[in-house]
C-alpha cells in the first residue's frame, strides 16, 4: 500500500480531485475535515488551545473558529504553536485510519503538507495548482469571504512554486487542462 499526500493551496481544487479519486474507489482521508472534528471533540487539543488562546477559544463546546483564525492569521508564532498542538493528533488519526485500508493507493488530502514537513511521511505527493485569481474567486464563493481575507490566508501558505520543487506530480486546475486525464495519468505513474 502506498500512502499519497494530496495537497494544494486554499482554493486550488484539491477536494475536487479527492472526490474524483473516491469515485474511482481510492480511499481518501480528509485531514482538514478530521482536524475540525478532532478540535471539537479531542480533550487534549481543547485543553491546550484554551491554555494557549484563552477561554474564548471554545464556545458552547465547539472550537471558536473565527476567534482562533483572527488570532493565528495575524501571528505566525501563535499559528505555529497551534499547529504543533493539532497536527500530531491528526497524524495519529490518519495512521489509525490507514490500518483499516486495503487499497494499493490511499490518499491524505491536506492543505499544508509541505509547510508542516508532513510531506516526508508519504510515498509520493500530488500537488494541485491553480492561478491565484481562480483560488480567490473559489474561496470567496465557497466561504462567503472577503477578497482581503482570502488573500491573507493564501499568503500564510507556501506558493505553488515553492511546493513544485518538492514534487513532480502536479495537477493543473486552471480550467484549460482536463482534470480526469491528469488524474488518470498520475494514478498510472503511482501504480507502476
Amino acid at each position: 500500500m502506498k500512502k499519497i499526500g494530496l495537497t494544494g493551496g486554499i482554493g486550488s481544487g484539491k477536494t475536487t480531485i479527492a472526490h474524483m479519486l473516491e469515485a474511482m474507489s481510492y480511499p481518501v482521508y480528509y485531514s482538514d475535515f478530521q482536524s475540525k472534528e478532532l478540535c471539537d471533540h479531542d480533550e487534549g487539543i481543547r485543553s491546550q488551545l484554551i491554555l494557549l488562546c484563552g477561554d474564548k477559544a471554545y464556545e458552547d463546546g465547539q472550537l471558536n473558529r473565527p476567534y482562533l483564525s483572527e488570532c493565528i492569521f495575524s501571528n505566525p508564532e501563535l499559528r505555529l504553536k497551534v499547529n504543533e498542538i493539532i497536527h500530531p493528533v491528526v497524524r495519529k488519526d490518519f495512521e489509525d485510519w490507514t490500518l483499516k485500508q486495503t487499497s494499493p493507493l490511499i490518499f491524505n488530502e491536506a492543505a499544508i503538507l509541505f509547510e508542516t514537513g508532513a510531506y516526508q511521511q508519504f510515498d509520493a505527493v500530488v500537488l494541485v495548482c491553480a492561478p491565484t485569481s481562480h483560488r480567490i474567486e473559489r474561496v470567496m464563493l465557497r466561504d462567503l469571504s472577503t477578497k482581503s481575507s482570502v488573500e491573507q490566508r493564501i499568503q500564510s501558505q507556501w506558493t505553488d512554486e515553492q511546493k513544485r520543487t518538492l514534487t513532480d506530480l502536479c495537477i493543473e486546475n486552471d480550467g484549460s487542462h482536463p482534470l480526469l486525464i491528469q488524474v488518470e495519468d498520475i494514478l498510472q505513474r503511482l501504480l507502476a
